[in-house]
């Protein structure tokens, strides 16, 4: 079957024109997906009878099912539980930003990197989302919420940068003006830092805003709380992310989680902003830590919390402390996934 969540307008009309049906079918049918939310090829009533008939037994349009949908006291952010084709299970959120709706989306049914501060990581990795898979997080919300989505942060489970080659063409289709008309420069892919695609990404030449989970200021520290950081040294991670900004002149965000007694000494604050004077214009976003039953980490004070980011911010950087906005719907990675549990969760 040809998956229609991966085509482009271009492809589509292609593809139409190699069965000899008119190229501007192409763009009507975009237009039921993405802009109509028709998805029963039945109901695209403007197609001749025939038509519909061959998309049924061509294409398919792969939403996944949603399994839990839950909304925070304050309605700005949801959070959806899908169920893919295989029965695994992902997360996407909606943010009800100031600007305008941000969506986070997942690259993979679970993950590698194995961070401690994390849930998603704690099956591991089971696949790679497709590019359709991708794309269906940002139009269920579309759908749902009957409203243009403004941004888009790949933040969610996985690593991006490990599924790169399905990620690129998802943001490339999302971005395209028949499509979700999302500028590259209103999306972010946050990586561990997986060094060799942070220069492929680079090269790639895409205003995209690279943000880095950085999370600790040391090998040591980093090697302990991301595993990651055993394949890749931080100067190593931190030179291709210089790479980054020199190429693109995109502003650089360094993602740092505050865990009490392990990265949040005010030793560590000033060496954080040694590491971030070395990046002109980046900015550097400090993240409690969300710590549950799942995992036994705690934030610092909030007086602790604010005279870390002080020191941050002496070194002539922009630092600011991410609001909690996802506390009340178990929101951070992983979390809802495994509050519902797994029982139900199936790998073929």
């Amino acid at each position: 079957m040809i998956e229609l969540l991966e085509k482009s307008l271009d492809e589509l009309q292609n593809l139409f024109e190699s069965y000899e049906i008119p190229k501007f079918r192409g763009k009507q049918l975009i237009d039921y997906i993405y802009h109509r939310h028709i998805f029963d090829f039945q109901e695209m009533t403007q197609f001749p009878k025939e038509l519909r008939q061959w998309l049924i037994e061509h294409c398919s349009i792969s939403l996944p099912t949603v399994v839990t949908e839950s909304v925070a006291p304050d309605g700005k952010t949801k959070k959806l539980l899908l169920q893919l084709a295989d029965s695994s299970r992902i997360e996407a959120v909606l943010m009800k930003q100031h600007y305008g709706n941000s969506v986070c989306v997942s690259s993979q049914v679970g993950c590698a990197m194995g961070c401690v501060f994390c849930a998603s990581t704690q099956g591991g990795l089971f696949r790679d989302l497709t590019v359709a898979e991708i794309v269906s997080q940002v139009l269920l919300f579309a759908q749902l919420e009957g409203e243009d989505i403004h941004s888009l942060v790949v933040m969610g489970a996985g690593e991006p940068l490990q599924n790169y080659d399905n990620v690129l063409k998802a943001l490339q289709l999302i971005h395209e003006p028949t499509v979700f008309n999302i500028s590259y420069r209103k999306m972010t892919i946050s990586t561990c830092g997986w060094v060799p695609n942070i220069y492929k990404l680079a090269d790639e030449g895409l205003p995209i805003t690279l943000a880095l989970s950085l999370h600790a200021t040391t090998n040591e520290v980093r090697r302990t709380i991301m595993p990651v950081g055993a394949y890749h040294a931080l100067d190593e991670v931190l030179e291709a992310v210089h790479y980054y900004y020199e190429r693109t002149q995109r502003r650089v965000t360094f993602e740092y989680i505050l865990i009490d007694g392990v990265n949040a000494s005010f030793k560590e604050a000033h060496q954080l902003g040694e590491i971030g004077k070395k990046f002109p214009n980046c900015h550097i976003n400090l993240i409690p830590v969300n710590g549950n039953e799942h995992i036994d980490l705690y934030k610092p004070s909030n007086e602790n919390m604010n005279t870390f980011k002080d020191i941050v911010s002496s070194y002539g950087l922009s630092v600011t402390i991410r609001k909690e906005m996802g506390d009340a719907i178990q929101a951070a990675c992983g979390q809802l996934k495994v509050a519902h549990g797994r029982k139900e969760e199936i790998h073929e």
